[in-house]
């Protein structure tokens, strides 16, 4: 698993090595803003990493001083209302994908990879916005976290008024959205928002450390599936996760995943797990 691979985008970095996927934002002179150009290519960056099966887990992180900052305030300025639910930014509807999960900003939960935020820096509006569709969240111990939207006369947008809660409770989720207030990476992690803080020197490295754990410790098939059914609960009732608990579990006993972690166990060797 030592294929290694970049693309040239416009606004981010893109390579991949060792079955790890890096996309660094990459307008460190804008904090690494969103703009249309960027919304655009990370999308496209991270559909790539999901389609490619030499990649195991993806990790997000930001170049310079910022992971992100929120949106560009020139393209702010000018933004057309009509834009935000503009036909552009919607996906072809996919069967295999809740529809829940194909929105501007929603569809990380529908990549078939773990994604990783390794937040170095500033992380606001959007910018926290992706964090929390996020399935890992390491932040450096400079890292700042703020929602924004009230401080620019705006609302809780794409969906952070349903994802914030379930991960920091209502009462907190509460007091982020409508005081603005700034929060260091220590209240982040009392709070839950980051699952870890780290050094900003060796934010990179722990990130690549649980990316490598997720491709090599345990089975990506696992991982996968695993990844869906948590992102699937809440739209489930009790019963219907079992059910759906169920019907993976008959499958999973099938897999090569199954067969190869029943055997590096009692042959105690590493793993060797193929993803299928």
């Amino acid at each position: 698993m030592n294929n290694t691979l970049t693309m040239t985008y416009e606004t981010l970095n893109y390579a991949v090595d060792d079955a790890i996927a890096t996309i660094t934002l990459n307008r460190p002179e804008r904090m690494n803003a969103l703009t249309k150009v960027m919304e655009t290519e990370l999308r496209s960056a991270i559909e790539t990493a999901g389609r490619d099966d030499t990649v195991r887990a993806i990790i997000l992180t930001g170049a310079g001083r910022a992971f992100c900052a929120g949106m560009d305030m020139d393209e702010l300025e000018v933004l057309p209302p009509e834009d935000i639910r503009a036909e552009q930014w919607m996906r072809a509807y996919d069967m295999n994908r809740r529809a829940d999960f194909q929105t501007r900003y929603s569809y990380f939960p529908a990549a078939p990879k773990p994604i990783i935020s390794a937040i170095n820096g500033a992380a606001a509006g959007l910018g926290l916005i992706m964090t929390l569709y996020s399935d890992f969240r390491l932040a450096a111990d400079k890292a700042i976290f703020a929602t924004a939207f009230a401080q620019r006369g705006l609302i809780a947008e794409h969906g952070i008024a349903w994802i914030l809660p379930r991960i920091v409770g209502h009462a907190h989720a509460t007091d982020l959205l409508l005081t603005s207030r700034k929060i260091d990476a220590e209240e982040a992690l009392n709070l839950g928002l980051v699952h870890r803080v780290v050094p900003a020197d060796s934010l990179l490295a722990a990130a690549r450390q649980l990316a490598h754990r997720l491709g090599t410790d345990v089975s990506p098939r696992s991982v996968r599936i695993m990844k869906q059914q948590l992102w699937e609960a809440p739209f489930q009732t009790l019963g219907e996760a079992i059910s759906h608990a169920n019907t993976e579990m008959v499958m999973s006993l099938q897999s090569e995943d199954f067969k190869e972690g029943i055997a590096h166990f009692i042959e105690r060797r590493p793993a060797c797990f193929s993803g299928h």
